[in-house]
């Protein structure tokens, strides 16, 4: 255990303080784009479109995350600077939105690159709450299963709300 403690210090501060904005990036977009991509899905059902409507509401969604953690960070009273974290957070979900829509670039199946794309943001939900787990003594199931019932959820709602949408509105 003091082994590790002393490796766990070792790693570079300056990501273990930004991790919260890179966290926020992550978990908004895992959330927000699994569930328009469900949603969208179900609508449009054509990859092209589906991408293409995913990848702006991605880029839209980052820059308002990146400009709220910048405002966030700067009325903190912390070491962390604003603009520092906004890019981390910018970063962060932009890298997850492109992870979730490449399934849609790559197959003409829209339900095969939902299915996809699912298992992408499972794959980065676990990739990163293991990461905070060792870095921050968290422990991992259960990080794991919250991020992992939330996001799905969503999905699940968003899905449902484009299956709703597409019966009613005759699309």
């Amino acid at each position: 255990m003091e082994h590790e403690k002393q490796l766990l210090g070792l790693i570079d501060e300056e990501r273990l303080k930004y991790t919260s904005s890179m966290f926020y990036g992550l978990s908004d977009a895992l959330v927000e784009l699994t569930g328009a991509l469900a949603g969208l899905t179900f609508v449009f059902q054509s990859t092209t479109l589906i991408a293409l409507a995913g990848f702006i509401t991605g880029i839209s969604a980052s820059m308002s995350m990146s400009a709220s953690q910048y405002l966030a960070v700067k009325m903190e009273k912390g070491h962390r600077r604003p603009l520092k974290a906004a890019a981390y957070t910018g970063s962060a979900y932009i890298l997850t939105v492109l992870f979730l829509i490449y399934p849609y670039l790559i197959f003409a199946s829209p339900y095969l690159a939902l299915s996809l794309t699912i298992l992408s943001a499972i794959l980065v939900i676990f990739i990163f709450t293991f990461y905070i787990s060792v870095t921050q003594d968290i422990p991992l199931k259960s990080r794991f299963s919250e991020m992992l019932v939330i996001s799905l959820g969503v999905a699940g709602l968003a899905f449902l709300i484009g299956f709703l949408a597409r019966q009613f509105l005759n699309l």
